[in-house]
């Protein structure tokens, strides 16, 4: 892909001359959900999305949380916005988890219409894709599994809340909830979020069950319902999966172990419903930040560990943030090469190219210098204690939005910071890929040095 850069003067004379704008995809992308962001702000201050008035900010910083699909709130949804303004919210969710360019593509297809050269490279970057012959078919299996994932949801959430309440307003949570947990957005109309339905094994599966495979990624499971048999399954399918099965069993089995004597969080509940609180507290964490417990009464040692869930995210084609589970297998598999002293680094038998060990460490080491700089500048802002600190700032910049009930006491330069987080989280990794991933050749070759490392 060749990478479209242009002067900005020289942009300027050749838009104002031919009425066309070129922008590079990831440029393209950020304005779409930029685009997002306004309008769902303008929707949301009007008068009939209100319960109680709410001023600009609050109105654009919503925006911006539902976009990202992050969650994190400085209004109430339930109380505070009617249900035209929750109507706008889960719409905002809906583009800004699946994606704007996939509903553009998917309109631009229904019309009949070719992709230009331009959309072709966008919709590469969107779906992280090589191959433009696969652009239609992954579009269009993005947006089936979506809506056939969330259905299912909504029907078995609407029929098991019917039992004690009325089918209409049954109907309209299931809907909501669904829609903000296949999408990783973790908001809830609940006032404390999941913690109500600890004892609950079908609302816990059911939502968790959205959360992880909306944070799967649509090419996984694209390729699981082509093939169904795991020996015919892609490689990275199968490295998904067991990726995905050891790390949540890992994180239930520690965060169990460490919350269960604590009496305001596990201590006090039966083992069934232990089991099930841990469960949604941990699979929430990776990707989505719906809360099974009250977040200001964990272990510090527990937060620490949702904080890495949170910073490894979910898979790559999905609705989720952080630096990607794939990301994160395979700087495992870079350690212990060095570890072991091979010069190769092998995974599951397969050799891994240097030019992807490069994106990982670069992906990393941008994503931890970012969160660094959020935290010491909220630091520099607030007097909350560190560790409340640094969970909020994760929770903005992996758009996974668990917070420990911080956010509306924090500044405004505080709020603004995490806004630019929550933008820069979820758009800011498929940037840095696009840029690594056009590589520039140099006949010029400088003499190695030696470095000391370690």
């Amino acid at each position: 892909m060749a990478r479209l850069t242009v002067h900005p003067l020289r942009a300027y004379r050749r838009a104002r001359r031919t009425g066309q704008l070129q922008a590079s995809p990831p440029a393209v992308l950020a304005g779409s959900f930029l685009f997002l962001i306004l309008l769902g702000t303008l929707l949301l201050l009007l008068p009939a999305a209100q319960q109680r008035p709410i001023s600009l900010f609050e109105a654009l910083f919503t925006a911006a949380s539902s976009v990202t699909v992050t969650g994190l709130m400085v209004i109430d949804p339930a109380r505070d916005l009617s249900f035209l303004g929750q109507a706008v919210v889960l719409g905002l969710v809906q583009m800004g988890g699946i994606g704007f360019v996939t509903f553009a593509i998917i309109a631009s297809l229904t019309l009949g219409k070719r992709l230009s050269l331009k959309y072709q490279a966008l919709a590469l970057e969107a779906f992280n894709q090589t191959s433009v012959a696969r652009i239609r078919q992954t579009a269009l299996t993005v947006l089936k599994f979506s809506l056939a994932i969330e259905g299912a949801a909504i029907l078995i959430l609407t029929l098991w809340w019917w039992r004690n309440d009325s089918l209409e307003h049954a109907f309209l949570l299931a809907g909501f909830h669904a829609v903000s947990a296949f999408n990783n957005a973790g908001i809830s109309l609940f006032p404390d979020s999941l913690a109500g339905f600890v004892g609950d094994p079908v609302t816990t599966f059911v939502i968790t069950g959205c959360i992880i495979l909306g944070g799967l990624g649509f090419s996984v499971l694209a390729d699981i319902n082509q093939k169904r048999a795991w020996q015919t399954l892609a490689y990275y399918t199968r490295l998904m999966l067991i990726g995905t099965l050891v790390l949540n069993l890992v994180a239930l089995a520690l965060f169990w172990l460490i919350e269960s004597s604590n009496p305001a969080t596990l201590g006090h509940l039966p083992l069934p419903s232990q089991g099930l609180a841990a469960w949604t507290q941990v699979v929430g964490a990776r990707t989505a930040g719906f809360a099974s417990m009250d977040v200001d009464q964990l272990r510090d040692s527990s937060r620490l560990l949702l904080m890495a869930l949170m910073f490894i995210g979910g898979g790559s084609l999905s609705t989720a943030s952080g630096i990607k589970l794939g990301t994160f297998i395979i700087l495992l598999a870079v350690v212990r090469a060095y570890v072991l002293q091979r010069k190769e680094v092998v995974l599951m038998h397969r050799t891994i190219a240097p030019e992807t060990i490069q994106k990982a460490l670069a992906l990393l080491m941008v994503s931890g210098l970012l969160v660094c700089m959020g935290v010491f500048l909220v630091s520099l802002f607030e007097s909350q204690p560190f560790i409340a600190i640094a969970m909020e700032v994760m929770a903005a910049f992996t758009t996974t939005g668990l917070s420990p009930d911080l956010t509306r006491s924090l500044s405004l330069p505080s709020q603004i910071l995490l806004m630019a987080l929550m933008f820069i989280g979820r758009l800011g990794p498929l940037t840095l890929v696009y840029s690594l991933g056009t590589q520039r050749y140099s006949r010029v070759r400088y003499p190695e040095a030696p470095m000391q490392i370690g």
